[in-house]
């Protein structure tokens, strides 16, 4: 079982910086990839930006040059992640969710949603 808490988000003007972070904890084998998802008003969840266990990111091209997904992995039972945005505009408004892909330690995968942040970029 893996729990997700996730910290950061609110309200910024366009043009400006939030950080997201979601720890990840639990019982567990490993986390095999961390993602940001984010579901905008009136809107379908969209994937944000992912990394795998081995560093390697993904982003969706909205967000490519302006976010940055990045993961600490301080143990083997618990890993950060953190979504650093920059030059947010109003359409990345959207409540931000962190997922994670882990394998349990009946060595099965399974997928984990944390609660979502809300981020509303507006003047």
């Amino acid at each position: 079982q893996v729990q997700l808490m996730e910290s950061g988000g609110g309200s910024v003007q366009p043009g400006g910086s939030a950080r997201l972070s979601c720890v990840a904890s639990g019982s567990f084998w490993r986390i095999n990839e961390m993602a940001w998802y984010r579901r905008a008003p009136g809107k379908q969840r969209e994937l944000v930006a992912a990394i795998t266990i081995g560093g390697s990111t993904n982003y969706t091209d909205s967000v490519k040059g302006r976010f940055t997904i990045s993961r600490i992995s301080r143990d083997a039972v618990k890993n950060t992640i953190y979504l650093q945005m920059d030059g947010l505009r109003p359409e990345d408004t959207a409540v931000y969710y962190c997922n994670a892909d882990a394998t349990r330690l009946d060595l099965q995968r399974d997928v984990y949603w944390g609660q979502g942040t809300q981020v509303t970029v507006s003047s």
